[in-house]
């Protein structure tokens, strides 16, 4: 599990850092300063959680159970949230109005409120002698 954890985290980062460049470079122009703003929201809590996710995949206190429901607590919640964010930042630029799938956004904001819940949850568990 860790190796998927891991792998995953290395993923969201490198796409965090494509699309972070792609919205300085090529985005910046083609939208307004408001959904510049938006979009870097996205990538900055899409890195946010790249970082998380090397933390999860590095911590031996937890259970493969544990891990496994914080991991897809923080996938999903990161499709829906910046994914949902990308899509409405940019909604001007295509010919699917992201408006109507907008709800999703505090889906996925909750999402990674409960996956970093789970975490301390689980820490506040552990005994002492476990750190």
């Amino acid at each position: 599990m860790n190796k998927a954890i891991f792998a995953t985290g290395t993923l969201i980062g490198l796409l965090a850092i494509v699309l972070g460049a792609f919205a300085a470079h090529g985005l910046k122009p083609l939208i307004s300063e408001n959904a510049m703003q938006t979009f870097e929201t996205g990538v900055r809590f899409q890195m946010y959680h790249a970082f998380f996710l090397f933390f999860l995949g590095s911590v031996n206190v937890l259970s493969v159970k544990t891990k496994r429901i914080i991991f897809y607590l923080v996938v999903v919640g990161l499709v829906f949230f910046s994914g949902s964010i990308y899509g409405l930042s940019t909604n001007e630029l295509s010919g699917f109005d992201f408006k109507t799938i907008g709800f999703i956004t505090p889906i996925g904001g909750l999402l990674l409120i409960l996956a970093w819940g789970l975490l301390l949850i689980n820490f506040l568990k552990l005994k002492a002698d476990k750190f």
